[in-house]
């Protein structure tokens, strides 16, 4: 998930740096050449003709529930018409939102995706009685049609999933209601993305943009940092009113329904839609809660006597521990990091990302108008991943391209599933991404000068921090602002209150939250666009954790399986899924372990202090 010029000064060119070597842009004509293409209308109509075909067999599904074998035939027809229309609608949406994700200044192309998705949602609304007529059946009759038709059988993974949603699902009215409406409602996300995308930072005689301003906070002069922090505060605090309203306006939409869903907690839809346990979810906030002091705490007071200071003011929270310049990477030289150090884990993984490169399928070139973040678009199982992110040369942007075509690489591996099968729960999802990044962090200190390593080992604590650590306090945090609305809407300055004690806890006291902080829950992007999502970026890292010491006990074992794991797409959960490796995310245990790991990388990191 990701975050979305107003002034003369936003419009003009940005300038890239010299040292990221001309970051590519990508070309979506594999999708579609333009807004105009007439493919587009074709594959509308056939969305269409799918549905309709779907639509036809309204009803039978009930009538054959006495006949096991008439009953698998519909399943696996169904199912499959189902999944024709969703190849469709899911690739022409994914075209407006990957053209529009790099031209947020744009209006035009915010009101083709935005037409699109009302289009899309009024063919999908035709096509709901399906899921609804699946779930009336009893799962004795369910099972007795999948045993009896071979086509239906590999079905199982997605109907196991869809009854999962069976106690919480509304009528069909009221089910055709908030798809009907669900356009219009996206549009508080949309207003969110513009008006972030049109936010620039005075600092001094610049304007920056958010990820302009957000990576000035790793510049290596603490004046710059400072200066960035204060304008991007006073950007930020000027559009306050419009995120709070924002924020409280889908956190009420959001209690109405899942009120009228019977959802006994904010986070359930959630972790049904991650097939997760909600004790594990639970589990790992407590361990990660437990071991705030251990990490976060102690690491921060650690950098602090390294730059010779009692406290760090939080601009200071991810500064270089020198005041020399950072290293830099050009384009080529972290396509290169990658790919060896993909190659070094299994050469298919490697050659699966090596085709992102060989193709116009990255666009990685910051520019005015393109959203800040990163992401890897799946689109449909019928196409291929495409690459976003903002490469600024950073040792951060290598290990986010590595993030990202870890995505693209599960992807690619999973697509012969089909584009329903092939859809992985938040909490596998991110596996392999953060696993993409360990790999190249494994290799950037192997190759580090002595000199090197400790600012090498400072990132990659930071990094575990901001990944777990800083993503707990979200979950944390996003936890009692939803409990907060319960009784009436939060104003800016309390959402800010919320924000400021959430993060102080899992900062510590090392890290002074200044004057200007209060703000900074406005850019979050999670919080709006995927309520309560935050919490698989913690379980995908710790659970990666869990896996690099499996690979460092067995390497030659582990890559087979390990391939396995993420060809399997969402057809295994969690709990499947890691039991060839012997683990169980069930259990505190399990997360306490990862904990202990970012511990004694900080005991590392003092040892060399």
């Amino acid at each position: 998930m990701t975050l979305r010029s107003i002034s003369a000064a936003m419009n003009a060119p940005l300038k890239t740096p010299a040292h990221t070597a001309a970051p590519p842009e990508w070309s979506l004509d594999d999708l579609y050449e333009s807004r105009a293409d007439p493919r587009i209308a074709l594959d509308m109509a056939e969305a269409r003709r799918a549905n309709d075909a779907l639509i036809a067999l309204k009803g039978r599904f009930v009538a054959s529930r006495a006949d096991p074998g008439v009953l698998g035939a519909l399943i696996d027809e169904g199912i499959s018409l189902y999944e024709a229309a969703t190849n469709a609608l899911w690739a022409v949406g994914a075209y407006a939102s990957l053209a529009a994700s790099t031209a947020r200044d744009d209006p035009e192309w915010a009101r083709f995706e935005g037409d699109l998705r009302a289009r899309s949602a009024q063919i999908a609304a035709e096509s709901l009685f399906f899921t609804l007529e699946l779930n009336e059946l009893e799962d004795a009759e369910l099972e007795a049609a999948l045993d009896a038709h071979l086509g239906a059988a590999r079905w199982r993974p997605w109907i196991r999933r869809l009854r999962l949603s069976r106690p919480h699902e509304l009528s069909p009215d009221l089910e055709r209601l908030l798809i009907d409406r669900g356009p219009a409602v996206a549009n508080w996300s949309r207003l969110y993305d513009e008006t972030l995308a049109k936010l620039t930072a005075k600092v001094g005689r610049e304007y920056l943009t958010l990820p302009e301003a957000l990576n000035r906070l790793s510049d290596p002069s603490a004046a710059r940092r400072k200066a960035a922090a204060g304008g991007l505060a006073e950007a930020l605090h000027d559009r306050t009113p419009t995120m709070a309203l924002v924020m409280n306006t889908l956190a009420f939409e959001k209690q109405v329904e899942d009120r009228w869903r019977r959802y006994s907690y904010p986070a359930q839809s959630r972790h049904i839609g991650n097939e997760v346990d909600a004790e594990a979810v639970e589990a790992m906030v407590e361990a990660v809660t437990d071991g705030y002091a251990a990490t976060s705490h102690r690491y921060y007071a650690a950098k602090a006597r390294v730059m010779g200071r009692k406290t760090l003011d939080y601009w200071d929270r991810n500064a270089p521990l020198d005041a020399a310049a950072p290293r830099q990477y050009g384009w080529d030289e972290a396509r290169g990091v990658v790919l060896e150090s993909f190659s070094a884990l299994a050469p298919r993984f490697a050659d699966e990302a090596r085709a992102f490169f060989a193709r116009p399928w990255i666009d990685a070139r910051p520019r005015p108008g393109k959203q800040s973040g990163a992401y890897s678009h799946p689109v449909t199982a019928e196409k291929h991943p495409y690459v976003f992110l903002n490469f600024m040369g950073e040792r951060r942007d290598v290990l986010t391209l590595a993030h990202e075509l870890g995505h693209a690489v599960h992807q690619t591996l999973c697509a012969p599933l089909g584009t329903l099968l092939a859809d992985t729960p938040l909490t596998l999802a991110e596996t392999a991404s953060i696993f993409g990044e360990g790999l190249v962090f494994e290799r950037l200190l192997a190759e580090a000068a002595p000199a090197d390593r400790r600012a090498l080992l400072a990132g990659k604590i930071e990094d575990g921090l901001n990944t777990v650590v800083r993503q707990i306090a979200f979950h944390q945090f996003e936890t009692r602002f939803h409990d907060a609305r319960m009784e009436g809407e939060l104003s800016p300055d309390e959402i800010g209150a919320l924000w400021l004690e959430v993060m102080g806890d899992s900062l510590g006291p090392a890290i002074k939250l200044n004057p200007g902080y209060e703000h900074y829950w406005a850019y979050v992007s999670h919080f709006v666009q995927a309520p309560f999502y935050v919490y698989a970026y913690a379980f995908g890292d710790l659970l990666v954790r869990a896996l690099m010491e499996k690979r460092r006990e067995d390497p030659a074992g582990f890559a087979p399986l390990y391939e396995e794991l993420l060809a399997a797409g969402g057809t295994k959960t969690y709990v499947e899924a890691l039991a060839p490796f012997g683990l169980d995310p069930r259990e505190k245990s399990f997360w306490a372990a990862g904990m202990r790991d970012i511990a004694r990388l900080v005991e590392e990191f003092e040892a060399l202090v």
